[in-house]
């Protein structure tokens, strides 16, 4: 599944790049997350637990930067285990541009999942996907700049 959006930041470019890659905002913003530690620059191991329908995981995983290019963006990607529940990855692409004295946070996340939780049916993942990436972006809009100016999650 393909998910785009984009967020209007009321925080320069570089303070947005630097909560991107701040464990404790990200912890902070991603729903369900029970810990982060940062491993290395480009490292972090992850515990999230999570409710998609009628099944219920706590995930466990690493997520990895890669393609960092500050202040403008960079690739996260990450797999976790749901045990029984299943398995989740994906990634997403994070670009950061100026506009008018906001920073507008771009994204387009790919993910995967199997197991249990693929038995669900694809589009009760798919809008949780969606409203996951939203309440986590919006999160962190609100927790970087001023709230969001404007919000936008549609399907590719």
């Amino acid at each position: 599944m393909d998910i785009k959006g984009e967020y209007r930041i009321a925080a320069p470019r570089e303070k947005v790049f630097a909560a991107l890659n701040d464990a404790e905002v990200l912890k902070a913003c991603i729903p369900g997350c029970e810990s982060l530690e940062k491993l290395s620059d480009t490292e972090m191991t992850a515990k999230v637990r999570l409710r998609i329908g009628p099944v219920s995981a706590a995930f466990s995983g690493k997520v990895t930067l890669s393609d960092i290019d500050p202040p403008n963006g960079y690739k996260i990607s990450g797999e976790g285990q749901g045990g029984v529940a299943g398995f989740a990855k994906g990634g997403a692409s994070v670009r950061l541009t100026d506009d008018a004295g906001t920073t507008v946070l771009a994204y387009d996340v790919d993910a995967q999942v199997g197991g249990k939780i693929a038995q669900v049916g694809a589009r009760l993942i798919q809008g949780t996907a969606r409203k996951l990436a939203d309440q986590f972006f919006g999160k962190f809009a609100e927790s970087v700049g001023a709230p969001p100016l404007a919000a936008a999650a549609e399907p590719a």
